[in-house]
């Protein structure tokens, strides 16, 4: 049964983005400010384009929130779109207005325009790209920033580094612990590209500066994860309640992502069974004061059988070079027919970085809600009574 659900409203050149989650439970501690750190951290990355310098986003919490507290009830939030005075008559919401800006009819490959423009029956293109746009991952990433806020104050803590951007990888470690993956997070946050290696880093900026020149634009990879989990979120009971599933979906919703895996992933194809399962060892005495379980590797990334099993969750992602191009692919108008090259929209070169950070967003809220799933309550207080419990029960087992 889904705890938190979640809404977003609103078209790239449009008034404003609009977000509404339901689920959060009263007395967490939550400000606009909470939200704008990765607001700005997804406007970020060397290869952004110029939407990026008239943006500064800005989350304004409309309700849910009462003197810096979450109070139960749903939680909406607005993003105002500076650009808006641009396109107030060409996006206007008055009749009267159409018209007042050509229709776009020439669709761009690679992106919703032609599926949309047949599914939705519209002769102006305009009406599919405005809300297909990755703008709209704006929102996502202030809802996501909520989602944070609840899973910290009982541990659960998400990061992302990117790993490949073009034709550069950086070298990859064999990284589980939640002090490992730490270490990568707070590398990549200092570096234009979000990748925590440096030479990797630098190449993959000149990279990225080829192809600005070139006038094309380049894809990549990126690794989400979260620390802290504990065992049990999700169920192997039904499809739809494995963790692992939620996630992937999640991961693939956001724009221009082609692939997800979790753990080792599609690795796991040229390994033998041997070498691909986490063993399981037993200490009498651990860290946190009882009894565990525990595991050496993570090739699993942390969920087996559609459960977490205390163990980091990793998720990895693959993102598709951006298919607005400078230099136009061809494509066919849909009014007359006639081939042209696909329309220009002001675009990234290069937005991997960012889509690491949308897809923080996308696992904190799943996340979230498999937590609430699992422990249940209205309040904090009520949760972490739920929570103590259940890991008492774990120590003694």
């Amino acid at each position: 049964m889904q705890t938190i659900r979640f809404f977003t409203s609103g078209e790239s050149h449009g008034k404003a983005l609009i977000g509404i989650i339901e689920g959060i439970p009263s007395g967490f501690s939550l400000s606009s400010e909470d939200i704008g750190r990765d607001l700005k951290r997804r406007q970020g990355g060397h290869g952004r384009g110029g939407r990026m310098s008239i943006e500064t986003d800005r989350a304004e919490i409309i309700s849910g929130v009462r003197w810096g507290k979450t109070i139960g009830s749903p939680i909406a939030i607005s993003i105002e779109n500076k650009d808006w005075k641009n396109w107030d008559e060409g996006m206007s919401v008055l009749r009267e207005k159409r018209g007042s800006i050509p229709p776009v009819t020439r669709p761009r490959p690679g992106h919703a325009d032609l599926a949309g423009a047949l599914k939705y029956g519209t002769k102006d293109i305009r009406d599919i790209l405005e809300r297909s746009s990755a703008r709209e991952t704006a929102m996502r990433v202030a809802l996501g920033a909520i989602a944070k806020k609840v899973l910290a104050d009982f541990g659960v803590v998400l990061g992302s580094y990117v790993t490949q951007i073009g034709k550069v990888p950086s070298p990859a470690g064999k990284n589980i612990t939640a002090a490992d993956l730490q270490g990568l997070f707070l590398a990549a946050e200092k570096s234009p590209v979000r990748c925590p290696n440096e030479k990797a880093s630098r190449n993959m900026v000149r990279h990225i500066d080829h192809a600005i020149k070139e006038k094309t634009s380049l894809g990549g990879t990126f690794t989400v994860f979260a620390t802290g989990v504990p065992v049990g979120l999700g169920s192997h009971s039904q499809w739809d309640r494995k963790l692992d599933g939620r996630l992937a979906q999640a991961i693939m919703s956001i724009q221009a992502v082609k692939g997800a895996a979790i753990g080792d992933g599609f690795a796991m194809a040229s390994l033998p069974g041997s070498a691909a399962m986490d063993e399981i060892y037993f200490s009498p005495s651990s860290t946190t004061g009882g009894k565990a379980f525990y595991r050496k590797t993570n090739h699993a990334g942390g969920i087996e059988g559609g459960m977490s099993n205390g163990m980091p969750i990793l998720i990895s992602a693959v993102m598709k070079p951006i298919p607005t191009l400078r230099k136009p692919l061809l494509s066919v108008d849909i009014l007359s027919k006639q081939s042209f090259s696909a329309a220009y929209e002001r675009s990234d070169t290069c937005a991997v970085p960012a889509a690491a950070v949308v897809a923080e967003a996308m696992t904190a809220l799943i996340l979230a809600d498999a937590f609430l799933e699992k422990f249940g309550g209205d309040s904090k207080k009520e949760i972490r009574r739920n929570v103590q419990g259940y890991l008492s029960y774990l120590k003694s087992f």
